[in-house]
């Protein structure tokens, strides 16, 4: 029986969380824009690096949730969260950095990654990390349209929380 894992996608809308989790979990990229209302719940299993597989539980909120996400039951039980920034829009990076430590607040050792994605468009500057607070070595990058470091991303997430034991 394969182990697994319940990993909140958040961040702002419009970022991408949905098309990640698409591109993840269906190696295809819809360019027809659908904004998640709610929780979508996704599932697909995948490798870490160690070998060991994982069922990645993926629950892709609803962008209007912000830092509020954390007074409802959708974060109970999670292993972990990869919060999605948009490099096109700079600003969605701090408002990625505030959620990165408000889940790390309530959820103390759990893996958390900060993603920037949409790389294909644009390249982020280096002020808007700064900007930020975050260094730019702590960002994943991906491009959920051409399918660029996502299936990296989510299989090293997946070591991640096997080795955290979430």
């Amino acid at each position: 029986m394969t182990a697994s894992a319940k990993v909140m996608l958040l961040g702002e809308i419009g970022v991408g969380k949905s098309s990640l989790a698409r591109r993840f979990v269906f190696d295809r990229f819809e360019a027809d824009y659908k904004s998640t209302i709610g929780v979508d719940i996704l599932t697909h299993d995948v490798a870490a690096a160690s070998g060991e597989s994982l069922r990645l539980v993926l629950w892709d909120t609803d962008g209007d949730f912000g830092t509020r996400i954390f007074e409802t039951v959708y974060v109970k039980g999670a292993s972990g969260a990869l919060i999605v920034s948009d490099c096109t829009r700079p600003a969605t990076l701090a408002k990625a950095a505030r959620l990165a430590t408000h889940f790390s607040e309530a959820f103390p050792g759990r893996p958390v990654r900060i993603i920037v994605n949409k790389i294909d468009l644009a390249e982020m500057e280096t002020e808007a990390f700064a900007a930020a607070g975050v260094a730019p070595g702590d960002i994943a990058r991906t491009s959920a349209r051409t399918g660029d470091g996502v299936a990296e991303l989510f299989a090293g997430f997946a070591g991640d929380i096997l080795r955290r034991g979430f």
